[in-house]
């Protein structure tokens, strides 16, 4: 007997819906988010299943694969499978053209889904603690990362309305002498008072090379005549650059903190040897790989579905006489940021790589387009050496492309 669940997810609740084999609702609730709301979803399977229960397959349908909720749905026994928001909006399409949408009719949808096409769904594979725990911190180090950037950009932009002086001198605004320097004088007229000695020790601090001329050619561009603006205006936009250089400077300590918490974690990892002997990882760049790719066992049946998964093999559109290969652009975004590092810092690790690079490039590939397709193959390699429990062999891994192209 196999008993459909569709349980759609909201904020603080979950709607669900349990259905038979022929397509019958046989209960729908709606459920607290919690222990509470588990106990009641095991009771309504149990009511439904009653003595069958111990033979019976129960099969969810979710439209997430993370979170306390789904861990404890797999730790029961359940069939869990992870629905794409995008398939289940394009499913809701086959069920209704009104264009309609609330909770319970999308948990009705659900368990439609997975009874008629679980064949085509993924099923959740229950990752190790240790591959959890690298995936909390590599994600909470990179979203720091990118808002430290989106926060330079604002920074960027302020200064250039008021104080052009300041990009000129300054080439990283996340740099910790820049924000020093900047919370002291974030004006033009306070900072064209900077004296040598305060730039010299702010590089110092930063642990720069070339001080001296690195601080005379900053005191210099500071003193440099821009346009500007009044007086109100200038000292309100530097009390919004001391907020801003406020907040980069917690990013960084933050980020800096999280990196040691990444490569600690990642260390402790039984893959974590074979991940590092792969071209262009490092202990960061490869926890961020493991941590998307996952570890669970038999989760990529081959290279193809890693490739698949990993957004970096191309799609084929064809419809009569016309045939056209694309790049997949439905990707998870953190994994292929991660293979895209890791491929473009192979190009100076691995002759192979290089090597390959250069033929595609021979063959008028673009930049871009060459570059995924070294990260491809990057994958399917990766994915060998998992596999066995191998660590990279450059000879085995570019049989055919060991030697560079010559001019």
């Amino acid at each position: 007997m196999r008993l459909f669940v569709g349980d759609d997810w909201a904020e603080q609740h979950h709607d669900v819906e349990l259905m038979n084999a022929s397509g019958r609702r046989l209960a729908k609730a709606r459920l607290p988010e919690g222990v509470a709301g588990m106990t009641k979803l095991h009771a309504m399977i149990a009511e439904q299943l009653g003595e069958a229960a111990g033979e019976a397959e129960v099969v969810i349908g979710i439209e997430t694969d993370r979170g306390p909720w789904v861990q404890a749905l797999v730790a029961v026994g359940y069939t869990v499978l992870a629905v794409n928001p995008l398939q289940a909006a394009r499913y809701r399409e086959r069920l209704s053209v009104s264009g309609a949408k609330s909770d319970a009719a999308d948990a009705h949808m659900l368990a439609d889904m997975v009874r008629t096409d679980s064949h085509q769904l993924r099923t959740v594979a229950g990752d190790s603690a240790e591959a959890e725990a690298i995936k909390v911190v590599t994600r909470a180090h990179k979203t720091l990362i990118w808002e430290r950037t989106r926060h330079a950009q604002r920074l960027r932009h302020a200064l250039r309305d008021y104080f052009p002086a300041a990009l000129e001198a300054f080439e990283d605004l996340a740099a910790a002498d820049t924000l020093e320097l900047l919370a002291k004088a974030p004006d033009p007229v306070s900072a064209a008072k900077l004296t040598i000695g305060q730039i010299t020790a702010a590089l110092k601090r930063a642990r720069r090379r070339g001080v001296a001329g690195k601080a005379a050619a900053i005191q210099a561009a500071l003193r440099t005549e821009h346009l500007g603006q009044s007086a109100a205006v200038t000292a309100a936009y530097a009390a919004t650059v001391g907020s801003a250089v406020a907040v980069l400077a917690v990013l960084g300590e933050q980020i800096k903190a999280l990196h040691g918490q990444v490569e600690d974690h990642f260390s402790h990892h039984p893959a974590a040897k074979i991940v590092l002997s792969q071209p262009g990882l490092g202990p960061v760049l490869g926890a961020r790989v493991l941590a998307e790719f996952g570890d669970a066992e038999g989760r990529y049946v081959s290279a193809k579905a890693r490739k698949n998964y990993a957004g970096t093999s191309p799609i084929t559109r064809a419809s009569g006489k016309k045939k056209v290969v694309l790049a997949r652009y439905v990707h998870n975004d953190r994994l292929i940021d991660a293979l895209d590092s890791q491929a473009f810092t192979a190009l100076q690790a691995s002759p192979g790589a290089h090597a390959y690079y250069d033929r595609l490039r021979a063959r008028e590939v673009c930049h871009h387009a060459a570059l995924r397709q070294v990260a491809n193959r990057l994958v399917g390699i990766l994915h060998g050496c998992l596999k066995t429990g191998t660590l990279y062999d450059e000879a085995t891994a570019w049989p055919h492309h060991t030697q560079p192209l010559t001019a």
